[in-house]
């Protein structure tokens, strides 16, 4: 059964990885941009629920890697350094939250989007300054919070209402 469990894992974080790379190119097309409506967010936050912490975080790492490999987006120093440390911390605290707090799929979400943005400002303030660029808290805030508010809504109604689908149609592992 656990050999299953771990094949059945895996195909899922590749798919959310998968998701990952289409959903900002879907939204690109469509004139959105990244850093207003943060689609390759929302594939790594899923996968820290739907797969667990070591599987989120695993997708955390690998999706902006292969994007900037990709599609040159995002550039991979320093935004997408920074990227990477934001993203694997969602899919690491969604897992290990949604586990912890008992399935309580909003307040895992909200603490997971909290330290991921407490760690991208320190990611950025660290890679921004070794690329001898300014970045201050109001740059942080601004991009963390204010510019991010479209996606940061998207976030809070549409991963809730993908995960009490799944946990109700019996597809989360117990």
């Amino acid at each position: 059964m656990r050999n299953k469990n771990y094949v059945k894992d895996l195909i899922l974080t590749a798919f959310f990885i998968a998701m990952g790379l289409i959903l900002p190119m879907a939204f690109h097309y469509f004139g959105g941009t990244g850093p207003v409506f943060l689609p390759m967010h929302i594939p790594v936050l899923l996968c820290g629920f739907v797969c667990g912490w070591k599987y989120g975080l695993i997708s955390g790492i690998i999706t902006p890697i292969l994007s900037s490999i990709l599609t040159g987006m995002p550039p991979m120093f320093p935004t997408g350094a920074a990227m990477i440390c934001e993203l694997a911390v969602y899919g690491l605290l969604c897992g290990l939250f949604y586990k912890s707090l008992k399935k309580n799929v909003y307040l895992s979400l909200i603490i997971s989007m909290l330290g991921g943005r407490v760690v991208s400002g320190i990611a950025n303030m660290i890679f921004w300054g070794i690329a001898g660029k300014a970045y201050s808290l109001s740059i942080f805030l601004t991009g963390a919070f204010v510019t991010a508010i479209p996606g940061i809504i998207i976030q809070i109604i549409i991963i809730p209402i993908i995960i009490i689908a799944l946990e109700k149609s019996g597809q989360l592992k117990n």
